[in-house]
């Protein structure tokens, strides 16, 4: 596995790969590597010629009170992962590489940024979009490939693609669980043992939906009473949203129609730590 820092220098392999018709693959990952972002690669590997892993710690995308200088980095752990992950290519840039000296340019995605995330982290999904952006110019991919754990982070990537017509087809990798059922973010390794045990009521929370939903019940309101209830039967928690939405543009129809796609979304603080997840109900 080969490992790049500058744009110059991944934009010569990429284009040297081009010319010999190869399929190139992204996954772009913010490092602290585990087996969620594995199987994004292994997705990868299995369609593509050229799997390019990107590790920045983007911080455009991390408001001033959140946790960008502690966000938790281990390169070399990270090299193993991806290498056994089939990647070929780990492009690891600086800031300094990604935003020289004077960068003043910034994308914002409309309509499916406004909502959730978009509410308690307001400038979050326009450093998504703008990092998205450049990384897809430097690395060229046929196709990108995101964990559905950040649904509405992988429906921004897609809006922002069509909107702009880049020739890259976006690809949603199911969310990768913990064995009792925690999806799996870097961010888990800010929780106590304590803490940990009580994330789990993310999950649970999330299928209590769904299972109310498969019963026949449609409306919304009620939908995200059996989410709430559920995550308020543990202590300590704060909920920043318990929502269900149209699984193609977040809307929030009083009532559901019967064939309607919905995703049922929470994110919630365990004691300091801020965990997010989804569940697809077709």
């Amino acid at each position: 596995m080969q490992q790049i820092t500058s744009a110059h220098d991944i934009q010569r392999v990429v284009l040297a790969a081009r010319r010999e018709g190869k399929r190139i693959g992204v996954v772009p990952t913010m490092g602290y590597l585990h087996d969620g972002h594995a199987s994004l690669m292994r997705a990868a590997r299995a369609a593509c010629d050229i799997v390019i892993a990107t590790i920045f710690v983007n911080p455009l995308q991390f408001a001033p009170s959140e946790d960008f200088t502690r966000y938790p980095r281990d390169i070399e752990r990270d090299r193993q992962i991806a290498e056994e992950a089939g990647c070929n290519i780990l492009f690891t840039p600086t800031s300094e590489e990604m935003y020289p000296e004077g960068f003043k340019t910034t994308i914002s995605v409309g309509g499916v940024s406004a909502p959730f995330e978009g509410i308690f982290r307001p400038t979050h999904f326009n450093g998504v979009a703008t990092v998205v952006t450049k990384l897809f110019i430097l690395t060229q991919p046929d196709k990108a490939f995101f964990g559905q754990k950040d649904y509405q982070q992988c429906l921004v990537v897609k809006k922002l693609v069509r909107d702009l017509a880049m020739p890259v087809e976006v690809v949603m990798c199911p969310t990768q669980r913990e064995s009792d059922g925690l999806a799996m973010s870097s961010r888990n390794m800010y929780l106590s043992a304590e803490e940990r045990s009580r994330a789990t009521i993310l999950y649970a929370a999330l299928q209590a939906a769904q299972q109310f939903i498969m019963q026949g019940n449609r409306t919304r309101l009620s939908i995200e009473a059996v989410l709430r209830d559920v995550l308020l039967s543990v202590h300590d928690i704060t909920i920043d949203y318990a929502a269900a939405a149209d699984s193609e543009d977040l809307s929030q129809p009083d009532e559901f129609a019967p064939q309607q796609g919905i995703v049922l979304l929470v994110a919630a603080r365990i004691g300091s730590t801020r965990l997010i997840d989804n569940l697809l109900v077709r």
